[in-house]
């Protein structure tokens, strides 16, 4: 089960925040940060146009393999990335792609050979997501999204490891610790997650995957190492188009079964 959040609207009946109506975006949305990539991610689309900006976020429109599809700046941080999240919902959206940049923390993550990471979890090291559920409600990839990640990866033969990204919310806690008066606190969970394995530092993946979660959404990540890479936005649009054909099939799969039962019923 899951509930629906309330609209906000504004005059023009558009969602408050990313001045989006129904019918602007299509089921698949490419979530990055930076609302500049959001220029670069719909080249990659077929006809793409630019339908909003407003604040943060900024949204394109256009279609891969002949599905629409659209891509959404989330701005930094958990807060307006809940907002976009939303909001999008509520205009119709219901699979998401954050699709990023990331920093490193356990020491397999400093393997020269990658590129980045296929993020199958988050930490919620983040304020955000505890306005929706506690904290021991865990912030997990769809399945289904993950895989089709991994498989657009493998196709391109690119070197995205797969793993849990930190989601914070303090961008200098991360970088300059000492000079926080929580330094000590901020130094024993950064070693703890070294020592857990986690893959990825970044700032929005928790409230992405929670949201989609307890809205009956799916979300799933593909974040570069450093600077973004063109490889990252390749492996999350071609995700999008595997999603869009297993998506049809299923439909169609339920058409034919509708209809066998019908069938039956009328026999």
């Amino acid at each position: 089960m899951s509930v629906e959040s309330k609209e906000v609207l504004n005059k023009e009946g558009k969602q408050y925040h990313i001045q989006c109506k129904k019918g602007d975006v299509g089921r698949y949305v490419l979530v990055p940060g930076d609302p500049f990539r959001t220029d670069k991610i719909a080249q990659m689309f077929d006809n793409p146009k630019m339908v909003a900006h407003n604040r943060e976020h900024k949204t394109w429109t256009g279609t891969l393999g002949g599905e629409k599809v659209s891509v959404t700046s989330t701005g930094m941080g958990g807060p307006s990335a809940a907002i976009a999240l939303e909001e999008l919902i509520h205009c119709g959206a219901d699979t998401f792609i954050r699709v990023g940049t990331c920093g490193k923390i356990c020491p397999e993550s400093y393997n020269e050979s990658l590129e980045g990471v296929i993020i199958t979890g988050a930490v919620r090291d983040e304020g955000t997501t505890v306005q929706y559920v506690p904290i021991e409600y865990p912030a997990i990839a769809d399945r289904h999204v993950t895989d089709a990640l991994s498989r657009a990866c493998a196709a391109k033969g690119y070197k995205f490891a797969e793993g849990i990204a930190q989601s914070k919310d303090a961008f200098y806690g991360q970088h300059d610790p000492d000079s926080m008066p929580n330094s000590a606190r901020l130094h024993q969970r950064w070693e703890a997650w070294e020592k857990s394995g986690v893959m990825a530092s970044e700032m929005e993946t928790a409230a992405l995957f929670i949201v989609s979660s307890v809205r009956g959404a799916r979300a799933g990540a593909v974040m570069a190492y450093g600077d973004m890479n063109e490889h990252a936005i390749e492996i999350a649009c071609d995700a999008i188009k595997l999603l869009i054909k297993e998506d049809g099939k299923r439909q169609g799969n339920r058409g034919v079964n509708d209809g066998e039962n019908q069938t039956k019923d009328n026999d």
